[in-house]
C-alpha cells in the first residue's frame, strides 16, 4: 500500500480564513479515523467500514470537546451537574410516531436506572474510542468538568453525523433521507431542541470499500472504487445544501448544519483533512467552524436559565 506523509502534518496545517475558532475536532478525526481498527471476517483491519459506526462516534466527540471549548455556559452546565450525554439515543416524532437514533444528545439527566448507576464520563470515552489526542488536546481535556453519559432526560442538543465516502451518486438519496429525517424526528420530539447535522465527504480519486473486499487482502489483490472528482465531491455537498435550515424556533430544518471533507483512500494511509476546495469556505454557514459557532451561541441563548 502506498504510503503519505503524517496525518498530523495534514490536520495541523496552515488555516485559510481569519476569526477561526479554536477548534480541534476535524483534526482528531482525521488522526483517529487514520489509525485502522475495524476487524471484518477476513482478517482486514480497517480505518472504514461501512457497518460500523466509529466515524459517526469519534466525530461527534469531536464536536462535543469543540462545544465545551467555545460555549461557558455548555462549560458550567456540566460543571453544576445540569446535563450530560447520551449516545444512539432514540427519539420519536409526537406527531407522526416516527423515531429515529440520534448518534449523541446533550442533555438533562433522566431517570437514573438503578442497574447502571456508574456511568461512563466524557473524558471516559476518549480512551474507549482509542482517539488520538495530541498533548495539548490532553491537557484541554483533563481541566474540562467532568460530563457524565446519563439517561436521557429533555434533550438541548441532537447530533446526527453522516459519511459519504464512495459511491458518491449512488449514496446521495439515502444520505439526503437520513440527514433530512433526523431533523423532522428531533423537532417533532421537541421544538426547542436544538438539530444538528454534520456530514464528512470523502473527496479521494480513489477508495478501498469493505463491501467489495470481502475477503483477504494479505492473499488478494484490492478491488478498489474511483472517483470523478472533484465533481463527485460537490455534488454531494450541493445536495446538502438543499437540506432545509431553520432560523428560528417553529420553522423545520437544522438548527446547524456543518461539512468535512477529506481526502481518505481507506488503504491503511494517513487522512488528509481538505481545507481548500471544495470545502466549504471558512465564511461558510457549512463550515465546520461555523456549525460550532451557530450550536455554542444557540446553546448561551435558548438554555440560560436551566
Amino acid at each position: 500500500m502506498r504510503r503519505r506523509s503524517d496525518a498530523r502534518d495534514h490536520a495541523c496545517g496552515a488555516r485559510r480564513g481569519s476569526g477561526r475558532l479554536n477548534v480541534r475536532g476535524s483534526s482528531i478525526l482525521v488522526r483517529s479515523l487514520s489509525h485502522p481498527a475495524v476487524r471484518d471476517d477476513y482478517g482486514n483491519v480497517w480505518q472504514y467500514h461501512s457497518r460500523s459506526d466509529r466515524h459517526s462516534k469519534i466525530a461527534c466527540w469531536g464536536v462535543l470537546f469543540d462545544l465545551l471549548i467555545t460555549c461557558p455556559l455548555l462549560k458550567e452546565h456540566a460543571a453544576t451537574g445540569k446535563i450530560g450525554f447520551g449516545i444512539n439515543h432514540e427519539m420519536r416524532d409526537f406527531t407522526t410516531g416516527r423515531k429515529k437514533d440520534l448518534d449523541l444528545v446533550i442533555c438533562t439527566p433522566g431517570t437514573e436506572d438503578p442497574g447502571h448507576s456508574r456511568r461512563s464520563t466524557f473524558a471516559g470515552m476518549a480512551v474507549a474510542y482509542d482517539l488520538d489526542l495530541l498533548p495539548e488536546d490532553r491537557q484541554t481535556l483533563e481541566a474540562l468538568p467532568i460530563l457524565r453519559r446519563v439517561p436521557v432526560g429533555s434533550v438541548h442538543v441532537a447530533l446526527e453525523a453522516k459519511a459519504c465516502m464512495t459511491a458518491h451518486v449512488k449514496a446521495l438519496p439515502r444520505l439526503y433521507d437520513e440527514l433530512n429525517s433526523s431533523h423532522l424526528v428531533i423537532h417533532g420530539a421537541s421544538n426547542f431542541s436544538i438539530a444538528a447535522g454534520y456530514t464528512i465527504v470523502n473527496a479521494a480519486n480513489r477508495f478501498l470499500s469493505s463491501d467489495r473486499n470481502r475477503f483477504s487482502l494479505a492473499d488478494h489483490e484490492p478491488c478498489e472504487n474511483t472517483h470523478r472528482q472533484p465533481s463527485d465531491c460537490v455534488r454531494v455537498i450541493e445536495k446538502i445544501k438543499e437540506i432545509p435550515r431553520r432560523a428560528h424556533s417553529g420553522s423545520q430544518g437544522f438548527d446547524a448544519l456543518g461539512i468535512v471533507v477529506i481526502d481518505f483512500d481507506n488503504d491503511g494511509t494517513p487522512i488528509r483533512l481538505v481545507q481548500d476546495h471544495p470545502s466549504p469556505a471558512v465564511t461558510d454557514f457549512y463550515h465546520y467552524d461555523q456549525m460550532i459557532r451557530r450550536l455554542a451561541h444557540l446553546y448561551e441563548s435558548r438554555f440560560p436559565h436551566k
